[in-house]
Protein backbone atom coordinates (compact mmCIF):
# COMPACT_ATOMS: atom_id res chain seq x y z
CA UNK A 1 0.00 0.00 0.00
CA UNK A 2 1.25 3.73 -0.40
CA UNK A 3 -0.14 6.60 0.56
CA UNK A 4 -0.10 10.23 -0.72
CA UNK A 5 -0.99 13.27 1.70
CA UNK A 6 -2.05 15.85 -0.71
CA UNK A 7 -2.63 19.46 1.17
CA UNK A 8 -5.00 22.35 0.16
CA UNK A 9 -5.68 25.42 0.69
CA UNK A 10 -8.31 24.81 3.64
CA UNK A 11 -7.34 21.04 4.76
CA UNK A 12 -5.49 17.68 3.22
CA UNK A 13 -6.62 14.77 1.71
CA UNK A 14 -5.19 10.82 1.38
CA UNK A 15 -4.60 9.22 -1.58
CA UNK A 16 -4.57 5.60 -0.56
CA UNK A 17 -3.39 3.24 -3.78
CA UNK A 18 -3.65 -0.49 -2.96
CA UNK A 19 -4.99 -3.50 -4.19
CA UNK A 20 -7.93 -4.18 -2.38
CA UNK A 21 -10.95 -2.75 -0.54
CA UNK A 22 -10.23 -4.56 2.75
CA UNK A 23 -8.63 -0.56 4.28
CA UNK A 24 -11.20 1.72 2.80
CA UNK A 25 -12.72 0.78 6.35
CA UNK A 26 -10.18 2.66 8.08
CA UNK A 27 -9.94 5.95 6.14
CA UNK A 28 -13.92 6.02 6.38
CA UNK A 29 -13.90 5.62 10.23
CA UNK A 30 -10.87 8.75 10.08
CA UNK A 31 -13.13 11.06 7.83
CA UNK A 32 -15.72 10.97 10.81
CA UNK A 33 -18.13 9.01 8.33
CA UNK A 34 -19.87 6.95 11.35
CA UNK A 35 -23.22 7.14 11.41
CA UNK A 36 -23.33 9.94 8.66
CA UNK A 37 -25.67 10.14 5.55
CA UNK A 38 -23.60 8.47 2.81
CA UNK A 39 -24.76 8.42 -0.83
CA UNK A 40 -23.04 6.06 -3.31
CA UNK A 41 -23.66 7.33 -6.98
CA UNK A 42 -22.01 5.04 -9.70
CA UNK A 43 -22.59 4.15 -13.24
CA UNK A 44 -24.67 0.80 -14.57
CA UNK A 45 -21.30 -0.46 -16.03
CA UNK A 46 -19.63 -0.48 -12.74
CA UNK A 47 -22.37 -1.30 -9.91
CA UNK A 48 -22.69 -4.90 -10.70
CA UNK A 49 -19.08 -5.23 -10.11
CA UNK A 50 -18.24 -2.91 -6.95
CA UNK A 51 -21.19 -1.45 -5.86
CA UNK A 52 -22.61 -4.47 -3.24
CA UNK A 53 -18.70 -4.62 -1.86
CA UNK A 54 -18.54 -0.53 -1.26
CA UNK A 55 -22.38 -0.75 0.68
CA UNK A 56 -20.81 -3.83 2.72
CA UNK A 57 -18.31 -2.19 3.80
CA UNK A 58 -20.26 1.19 4.71
CA UNK A 59 -22.98 -0.64 6.44
CA UNK A 60 -20.89 -1.70 9.77
CA UNK A 61 -20.23 2.59 10.04
CA UNK A 62 -23.76 4.08 9.27
CA UNK A 63 -27.43 2.40 8.37
CA UNK A 64 -27.83 5.73 6.38
CA UNK A 65 -26.75 4.57 2.86
CA UNK A 66 -28.23 5.24 -0.17
CA UNK A 67 -27.37 5.07 -4.11
CA UNK A 68 -27.83 6.07 -7.51
CA UNK A 69 -26.58 4.54 -10.45
CA UNK A 70 -26.43 6.48 -13.19
CA UNK A 71 -26.10 5.90 -17.23
CA UNK A 72 -22.44 5.26 -18.10
CA UNK A 73 -20.25 7.51 -20.66
CA UNK A 74 -18.91 10.70 -21.65
CA UNK A 75 -22.78 11.65 -23.72
CA UNK A 76 -24.24 11.42 -20.27
CA UNK A 77 -21.89 13.87 -18.76
CA UNK A 78 -25.28 16.61 -19.24
CA UNK A 79 -26.92 18.61 -16.22
CA UNK A 80 -30.00 16.37 -17.00
CA UNK A 81 -27.66 13.47 -15.23
CA UNK A 82 -26.61 16.29 -12.41
CA UNK A 83 -30.32 16.90 -12.40
CA UNK A 84 -31.33 13.14 -11.60
CA UNK A 85 -28.39 13.27 -8.96
CA UNK A 86 -29.95 16.62 -7.21
CA UNK A 87 -33.08 15.12 -7.09
CA UNK A 88 -31.70 11.75 -5.65
CA UNK A 89 -30.08 14.09 -2.64
CA UNK A 90 -33.27 15.84 -1.76
CA UNK A 91 -35.26 12.84 -1.69
CA UNK A 92 -33.15 11.06 0.92
CA UNK A 93 -32.38 14.24 2.85
CA UNK A 94 -28.89 14.71 1.96
CA UNK A 95 -27.31 17.50 4.06
CA UNK A 96 -24.26 19.61 3.84
CA UNK A 97 -22.38 16.95 6.65
CA UNK A 98 -23.41 14.20 4.90
CA UNK A 99 -21.18 12.54 2.07
CA UNK A 100 -21.36 11.39 -1.77
CA UNK A 101 -19.23 8.55 -3.21
CA UNK A 102 -18.38 8.96 -6.67
CA UNK A 103 -17.57 4.87 -7.55
CA UNK A 104 -16.44 5.11 -11.22
CA UNK A 105 -14.22 6.93 -14.09
CA UNK A 106 -13.94 10.30 -14.36
CA UNK A 107 -17.39 10.84 -15.72
CA UNK A 108 -18.71 9.70 -12.83
CA UNK A 109 -16.43 11.58 -10.79
CA UNK A 110 -16.65 14.52 -12.46
CA UNK A 111 -20.16 14.50 -12.50
CA UNK A 112 -20.62 13.60 -8.47
CA UNK A 113 -17.90 16.45 -7.23
CA UNK A 114 -19.95 19.04 -9.16
CA UNK A 115 -22.95 17.83 -7.89
CA UNK A 116 -21.21 17.62 -4.20
CA UNK A 117 -19.54 21.72 -5.02
CA UNK A 118 -23.16 23.15 -6.12
CA UNK A 119 -25.55 21.02 -3.84
CA UNK A 120 -26.20 22.97 -0.59
CA UNK A 121 -23.55 25.35 -2.00
CA UNK A 122 -21.14 22.30 -1.02
CA UNK A 123 -20.88 19.09 1.06
CA UNK A 124 -18.72 16.23 1.49
CA UNK A 125 -17.67 13.91 -1.14
CA UNK A 126 -15.07 11.02 -1.86
CA UNK A 127 -13.44 9.75 -4.61
CA UNK A 128 -13.00 5.53 -5.63
CA UNK A 129 -11.43 5.76 -9.16
CA UNK A 130 -11.83 2.65 -11.35
CA UNK A 131 -10.51 3.20 -14.20
CA UNK A 132 -6.66 4.02 -15.12
CA UNK A 133 -7.26 7.50 -16.54
CA UNK A 134 -9.66 8.50 -13.17
CA UNK A 135 -6.95 7.00 -10.87
CA UNK A 136 -4.17 9.02 -12.08
CA UNK A 137 -5.60 11.94 -13.26
CA UNK A 138 -9.95 13.41 -12.68
CA UNK A 139 -9.62 11.88 -9.29
CA UNK A 140 -6.88 14.34 -8.11
CA UNK A 141 -6.66 18.03 -7.93
CA UNK A 142 -11.08 18.96 -7.39
CA UNK A 143 -11.49 20.32 -10.54
CA UNK A 144 -15.06 18.47 -11.04
CA UNK A 145 -18.04 19.52 -14.13
CA UNK A 146 -20.24 18.90 -16.87
CA UNK A 147 -20.09 18.80 -20.70
CA UNK A 148 -22.54 21.12 -22.21
CA UNK A 149 -23.74 21.77 -25.89
CA UNK A 150 -20.77 19.52 -26.96
CA UNK A 151 -17.69 21.74 -25.18
CA UNK A 152 -16.26 19.91 -22.23
CA UNK A 153 -16.35 20.50 -18.62
CA UNK A 154 -17.13 23.88 -19.69
CA UNK A 155 -19.62 24.49 -16.61
CA UNK A 156 -17.54 23.03 -13.15
CA UNK A 157 -16.13 23.76 -9.75
CA UNK A 158 -13.24 23.64 -8.32
CA UNK A 159 -13.72 21.41 -4.97
CA UNK A 160 -11.60 18.76 -3.38
CA UNK A 161 -12.45 14.93 -2.24
CA UNK A 162 -12.20 14.75 1.45
CA UNK A 163 -10.17 10.64 -0.08
CA UNK A 164 -9.19 9.14 -2.59
CA UNK A 165 -9.39 5.51 -2.72
CA UNK A 166 -7.57 3.75 -5.85
CA UNK A 167 -8.03 -0.47 -5.30
CA UNK A 168 -5.82 -1.08 -8.67
CA UNK A 169 -7.22 -4.62 -9.42
CA UNK A 170 -10.48 -2.87 -10.53
CA UNK A 171 -8.00 -2.19 -14.13
CA UNK A 172 -8.56 -6.31 -14.02
CA UNK A 173 -12.18 -5.91 -15.17
CA UNK A 174 -11.37 -2.47 -17.28
CA UNK A 175 -11.81 -2.78 -21.38
CA UNK A 176 -8.16 -2.71 -22.65
CA UNK A 177 -8.93 0.26 -24.49
CA UNK A 178 -9.70 1.91 -21.41
CA UNK A 179 -6.62 0.51 -19.88
CA UNK A 180 -4.39 2.33 -22.89
CA UNK A 181 -6.32 5.15 -22.74
CA UNK A 182 -5.27 5.86 -18.98
CA UNK A 183 -1.66 5.59 -20.34
CA UNK A 184 -2.05 9.18 -22.55
CA UNK A 185 -1.93 10.57 -19.15
CA UNK A 186 0.32 8.43 -17.67
CA UNK A 187 2.71 9.53 -20.59
CA UNK A 188 1.73 12.90 -20.28
CA UNK A 189 3.14 13.09 -16.58
CA UNK A 190 6.69 11.93 -17.57
CA UNK A 191 6.77 13.97 -20.66
CA UNK A 192 6.39 17.54 -18.33
CA UNK A 193 7.86 16.48 -15.21
CA UNK A 194 10.17 13.50 -14.75
CA UNK A 195 12.60 11.94 -18.03
CA UNK A 196 13.49 9.21 -15.52
CA UNK A 197 9.86 8.25 -15.20
CA UNK A 198 8.87 8.82 -18.57
CA UNK A 199 11.84 6.05 -19.09
CA UNK A 200 10.48 4.17 -16.51
CA UNK A 201 7.16 3.68 -18.44
CA UNK A 202 9.53 2.72 -21.93
CA UNK A 203 11.45 0.28 -19.74
CA UNK A 204 8.56 -1.40 -18.48
CA UNK A 205 5.64 -1.48 -21.56
CA UNK A 206 5.67 -5.00 -21.30
CA UNK A 207 5.06 -5.08 -17.79
CA UNK A 208 2.18 -2.74 -17.88
CA UNK A 209 0.29 -3.97 -21.07
CA UNK A 210 0.51 -7.03 -19.23
CA UNK A 211 -1.19 -5.07 -15.90
CA UNK A 212 2.09 -6.37 -13.61
CA UNK A 213 0.66 -5.62 -10.34
CA UNK A 214 3.54 -4.40 -8.90
CA UNK A 215 4.09 -2.13 -11.79
CA UNK A 216 0.78 -0.98 -12.02
CA UNK A 217 0.88 0.31 -8.12
CA UNK A 218 4.25 1.97 -8.59
CA UNK A 219 2.61 3.75 -12.06
CA UNK A 220 -0.35 4.91 -10.75
CA UNK A 221 1.94 5.78 -7.33
CA UNK A 222 4.51 7.75 -9.32
CA UNK A 223 1.48 9.32 -11.33
CA UNK A 224 -0.62 10.44 -8.46
CA UNK A 225 2.76 12.16 -6.61
CA UNK A 226 3.53 13.88 -9.92
CA UNK A 227 0.01 15.64 -10.31
CA UNK A 228 -0.18 16.00 -6.62
CA UNK A 229 2.19 18.00 -6.20
CA UNK A 230 1.50 20.87 -8.94
CA UNK A 231 -2.23 21.07 -7.57
CA UNK A 232 -1.08 21.60 -3.95
CA UNK A 233 0.75 24.72 -5.67
CA UNK A 234 -1.76 25.78 -7.49
CA UNK A 235 -5.46 24.99 -6.51
CA UNK A 236 -7.21 26.94 -9.43
CA UNK A 237 -5.14 26.99 -12.29
CA UNK A 238 -3.93 30.21 -12.23
CA UNK A 239 -0.24 29.05 -12.84
CA UNK A 240 1.79 25.45 -13.45
CA UNK A 241 -1.43 23.63 -12.97
CA UNK A 242 -1.82 24.42 -16.39
CA UNK A 243 0.94 22.31 -17.25
CA UNK A 244 -0.70 19.28 -16.37
CA UNK A 245 -3.06 20.37 -19.75
CA UNK A 246 -0.18 19.11 -22.32
CA UNK A 247 -1.77 17.60 -25.07
CA UNK A 248 -5.46 18.84 -23.84
CA UNK A 249 -6.11 22.04 -26.10
CA UNK A 250 -5.69 20.48 -29.17
CA UNK A 251 -7.05 16.70 -27.81
CA UNK A 252 -10.09 18.63 -26.47
CA UNK A 253 -10.55 20.06 -29.89
CA UNK A 254 -10.13 16.74 -31.60
CA UNK A 255 -12.31 15.41 -28.98
CA UNK A 256 -15.68 17.11 -29.49
CA UNK A 257 -14.95 17.59 -33.33
CA UNK A 258 -15.43 13.81 -33.06
CA UNK A 259 -18.27 13.35 -30.76
CA UNK A 260 -16.56 12.05 -28.29
CA UNK A 261 -16.13 8.69 -30.76
CA UNK A 262 -12.83 8.72 -28.98
CA UNK A 263 -11.93 8.04 -25.57
CA UNK A 264 -10.19 11.08 -23.82
CA UNK A 265 -6.92 9.51 -23.05
CA UNK A 266 -6.91 8.70 -26.99
CA UNK A 267 -7.22 12.63 -27.88
CA UNK A 268 -4.36 13.62 -25.33
CA UNK A 269 -2.48 11.30 -27.06
CA UNK A 270 -3.14 12.92 -30.37
CA UNK A 271 -2.47 16.31 -28.65
CA UNK A 272 0.25 15.30 -27.14
CA UNK A 273 2.13 14.46 -30.66
CA UNK A 274 0.82 17.14 -32.22
CA UNK A 275 2.37 19.73 -28.99
CA UNK A 276 5.63 17.90 -29.26
CA UNK A 277 5.68 18.61 -33.25
CA UNK A 278 5.64 21.89 -32.61
CA UNK A 279 8.25 21.92 -29.87
CA UNK A 280 10.39 20.20 -31.94
CA UNK A 281 9.55 23.12 -34.90
CA UNK A 282 10.42 25.29 -32.07
CA UNK A 283 13.89 22.95 -31.33
CA UNK A 284 12.86 22.54 -27.78
CA UNK A 285 12.79 18.54 -28.54
CA UNK A 286 15.49 16.78 -31.02
CA UNK A 287 14.29 14.44 -34.00
CA UNK A 288 14.81 11.80 -32.18
CA UNK A 289 12.99 12.75 -28.71
CA UNK A 290 10.31 13.50 -31.36
CA UNK A 291 10.09 10.08 -32.79
CA UNK A 292 10.69 8.56 -29.24
CA UNK A 293 7.94 10.01 -28.22
CA UNK A 294 5.67 8.78 -30.90
CA UNK A 295 7.05 5.48 -30.34
CA UNK A 296 5.95 5.31 -26.80
CA UNK A 297 2.63 6.52 -27.17
CA UNK A 298 2.05 3.98 -29.78
CA UNK A 299 3.44 1.07 -27.63
CA UNK A 300 0.36 1.40 -25.70
CA UNK A 301 -1.95 1.27 -28.75
CA UNK A 302 -3.02 4.75 -28.49
CA UNK A 303 -3.20 6.95 -32.34
CA UNK A 304 -0.45 9.37 -33.25
CA UNK A 305 -2.54 9.92 -36.46
CA UNK A 306 -6.42 10.45 -37.62
CA UNK A 307 -7.18 11.78 -40.88
CA UNK A 308 -11.07 12.32 -40.16
CA UNK A 309 -10.88 15.91 -39.51
CA UNK A 310 -9.61 19.51 -41.16
CA UNK A 311 -6.59 21.17 -39.47
CA UNK A 312 -8.19 24.54 -39.97
CA UNK A 313 -11.73 23.67 -37.98
CA UNK A 314 -9.34 21.97 -35.54
CA UNK A 315 -7.41 25.45 -35.26
CA UNK A 316 -10.81 27.43 -35.00
CA UNK A 317 -11.94 25.32 -32.49
CA UNK A 318 -9.00 25.57 -30.26
CA UNK A 319 -10.61 29.05 -29.10
CA UNK A 320 -13.29 27.78 -27.41
CA UNK A 321 -10.68 26.01 -25.09
CA UNK A 322 -11.61 27.04 -21.44
CA UNK A 323 -7.54 27.56 -21.39
CA UNK A 324 -7.71 30.57 -23.88
CA UNK A 325 -8.13 34.18 -22.74
CA UNK A 326 -8.77 36.92 -24.55
CA UNK A 327 -8.53 35.31 -27.69
CA UNK A 328 -4.88 33.94 -27.00
CA UNK A 329 -3.79 30.49 -27.33
CA UNK A 330 -2.03 28.80 -24.01
CA UNK A 331 -0.08 26.50 -25.60
CA UNK A 332 2.03 23.71 -23.21
CA UNK A 333 4.75 22.49 -24.96
CA UNK A 334 7.95 20.64 -23.75
CA UNK A 335 12.08 21.71 -23.44
CA UNK A 336 13.34 18.43 -24.10
CA UNK A 337 11.41 15.49 -22.25
CA UNK A 338 10.52 15.91 -19.08
CA UNK A 339 10.58 19.79 -18.87
CA UNK A 340 7.67 22.02 -20.30
CA UNK A 341 6.86 25.75 -20.48
CA UNK A 342 3.17 28.03 -20.63
CA UNK A 343 3.67 29.46 -24.46
CA UNK A 344 1.28 32.38 -25.64
CA UNK A 345 3.06 33.79 -28.39
CA UNK A 346 3.14 30.88 -31.36
CA UNK A 347 1.43 32.17 -34.38
CA UNK A 348 -1.10 30.67 -36.31
CA UNK A 349 0.74 29.03 -39.12
CA UNK A 350 3.27 27.01 -36.42
CA UNK A 351 0.07 26.01 -34.90
CA UNK A 352 -1.75 24.79 -37.85
CA UNK A 353 1.28 22.83 -38.81
CA UNK A 354 1.77 20.94 -35.50
CA UNK A 355 -2.02 20.15 -36.05
CA UNK A 356 -1.27 18.91 -39.75
CA UNK A 357 0.98 16.56 -38.60
CA UNK A 358 -1.37 14.55 -36.86
CA UNK A 359 -3.66 14.19 -39.88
Amino acid sequence: MKLIKVPTSKDSYNIVITNTFDYLHKYLIELGIKDKKVCIITDDNVCDLYLEKIIEILSVITDKVSYLVIPHGENNKNLDTISSIYNKLINDNIDRDSYLIALGGGVTGDMVGYASATYMRGNHFIQIPTTLLSQVDSSIGGKTGVDFNGYKNIIGAFHQPKLVYINTNTLLTLPKKEVNAGMGEIIKHGLIASKEYYNFIRDNKLKINNLDEEIMEELIYESCLIKSNVVSQDEKEKGIRATLNFGHTIGHAVERLLDFQLLHGECVALGMVSASYLSYMLNQVSLEELEDIKQCIGDFNLPIRINTLDEIKIYNELFYDKKTKNNILNMILLNGIGVCEIRNDIDKEKIVAAIKYIL
